[in-house]
Order: C-alpha cells, then structure tokens, then sequence
C-alpha cells in the first residue's frame, strides 16, 4: 500500500536492490507508511522512506510475489517486521517488542494458534486483536499501541491495519524468525518437531537413522533445519515433522542463517540468503559451492526435492535440537501448557 499510482516492478527492484529489504530495515530505524498518495518509489527513496518510518507504518505491496508460502522476520533491534512471501519481501511493519524485564525472546517459531478477538489471561482480559500464538506461555502476535520503542509484556505489537492484514494471509505451522543485535536466534519447536512421527515408548532413532513420513503432515508449508552440532536436518511441515535424516556439514558453521528457495529453474534450486545471521548478505544468491557444502543420503534428497516449491524456508543453525544437549539451552514449546 503506497498509493495508487504505485510502480510495482520499479518498487520490486527497490526491495530487492542492495542488501534487500530486509537488510535495510536491520540496519535503520524509523517509522512506515500504509498511507494513502505516497510518491512513487524509486531505489533510493524507498530506502529513505523505510528509514523514515514512523511507529504504526508499515508498508504492504502484495502484488510483487502474489502466491507462495510466508515468513515473517521480526528484528528487536530494528523494532520491524518483515514479510517475505517466495522469498521476496512484500511487506515491512513497525512493531513494539518486549520492554526490560519482559523482553521478546529471539528464536525461530511456528504459528500455533489464531484468534481475531483474543483476550489476555494473564494480564486482566487485555484485548489482543487478530493475535498470533508463538509460544503456549504467552508470547504472540497481535494489534497494539505501538510508542516507537519495545513496551509489550513479551508479545509483538503490530499496527491494528497491518496485523489484519497478516492475519488474513498467514496460516498454523507457518514459520516466524525473531532475531535480536546480540542474542543469537534460537531453535523454538513446536511439540511435533521432536517428536512428531515416532510410535509411542519407541526408542530413540539411532544416529545414522532416516526417516521420511509426508502423510503425517500431507499439505502445509515446508519448512527446513539443519543443526550442525547434531549433523542432522529435519524437514517440517504445517508444523509437524514428516522426515529426518544424518547430514554432511563441509567447514564449520558458526551462526544462524535463514534461507529461502527463490526458484527452481531446469532443475537448479535457487537459493538466498536472507542475512539473518548477521553476515550482511540479505537477498544474496547462494552459490553452487555453497549448497555443495551440505551433503544429504541420496533418497531422502531425491524424496525431499519432490516436495519443494519456491518460498520453503531452510534454518541452518550451529546449536543442537535434542531437549537434553549439552549445549545452549533451547526454548522448547510445552504442549502441555493451556493458552494464556
């Protein structure tokens, strides 16, 4: 929503230009703009105009990638949100994460529940409109009074306009990436993400074990992580794990990056590189030797190619996913916990 007079192939390549929406919404600060009789958007002055952004803007230009699945990348810092839909971003938002005490946390989520005229349970009945659970402990998308600077009790607050507008385009299971300056992203799981797929008091799937299950989740988005502490990638989707396998890892890989399959072309996958992991690469390519770097067992990476589309997201994280690692600890959703 810029206007009616829009350039969209022209505001397409201002989006795309230079490090990509995504990477300057990261690196400004600012203020949107839903409103109505924009100018016409040129490379630089959209730029200008994301940096400019008041709390409560936000920009929404659907028509630059009209289908395809949908993540939506929140940055602390930057106090946005980013909408990316086959891996192109078509929207960024003003937002208020959690103020000191109750901050948001950082990690990479799945959508579990929705609801147009949520009411808080923790906090005396506070209307939560068009509300996006994240965690079953209370962390969530919704509408709310944005001042320019992080005020939620945890949760992320949209612009009332906007959180309508991703509320009616998002869906359970769809993945939402919360990246802050310093902490980096962890791993967020839904229950089924371990577990999902395995025959009760079975037991625990050997190291080298491959597992490829698509009728647990027949339809829903697809969504990827690889863990190179557990040489492992698990493939989700709407949220549940339909298949698992051992990986090969060439070098080492030191933090979170988040990738999204733009294209598939003679059958060539077409990577890029969202630039979550702080290396500045947002929007960028990935080269062939890059994707040489993973090495999967033939049928399972014949399997998982039949299911890929352009717009599946894929995780590559250094930390481990086992609740019981050694490692960082993991926020791992609760199924047990009622909705707050």
């Amino acid at each position: 929503m810029l206007g009616s007079t829009e350039d969209a192939e022209g505001t397409r390549r201002a989006l795309l230009a230079g490090t990509g929406l995504l990477g300057a919404v990261l690196l400004l600060g600012g203020r949107t703009m839903a409103q109505e009789s924009a100018p016409a958007a040129t490379e630089g002055g959209f730029a200008d105009r994301i940096r400019d952004m008041r709390a409560g803007d936000y920009v929404w230009l659907p028509e630059l990638a009209p289908d395809g699945p949908i993540l939506l990348v929140v940055s602390i810092r930057a106090q946005r949100a980013i909408v990316y839909r086959n891996g192109i971003p078509i929207g960024v938002s003003t937002v208020s994460t959690g103020k000191a005490g109750h901050e948001t946390p950082t990690g990479v989520f799945t959508i579990l529940q929705k609801d147009v005229d949520h009411a808080s349970n923790l906090y005396d009945s506070a209307p939560m409109p068009f509300m996006q659970r994240l965690t079953w402990d209370g962390i969530a998308l919704h509408a709310g009074n944005l001042p320019g600077y992080p005020a939620s009790h945890g949760c992320v607050r949209l612009p009332i306009a906007f959180a309508r507008i991703l509320y009616g385009v998002t869906r359970l299971g769809m993945t939402v990436l919360v990246s802050g300056e310093e902490a980096v992203p962890r791993i967020a799981p839904t229950p089924d993400f371990l577990d999902a797929g395995r025959r009760a008091n079975a037991a625990p799937a050997p190291d080298d074990a491959t597992e490829w299950v698509p009728a647990a989740a027949p339809t829903g988005p697809v969504s990827i992580v690889v863990s190179a502490a557990d040489r492992r990638i698990i493939v989700l989707r709407n949220g549940v794990r339909i298949g698992t396998a051992p990986v090969e890892i060439a070098g080492a890989v030191t933090g979170l990056g988040v990738y999204a399959l733009a294209g598939i072309e003679d059958g060539e996958f077409r990577w890029l590189d969202l630039g979550s992991g702080g290396g500045g690469g947002a929007g960028r390519a990935v080269s062939s030797s890059e994707r040489a770097r993973l090495r999967l067992p033939d049928l399972f990476q014949t399997s998982l190619r039949a299911i890929l589309q352009p717009g599946v997201i894929a995780i590559v994280t250094p930390d481990s996913l086992a609740a019981a690692s050694s490692g960082q600890e993991l926020t791992v959703v609760d199924a047990d916990e009622g909705a707050k």
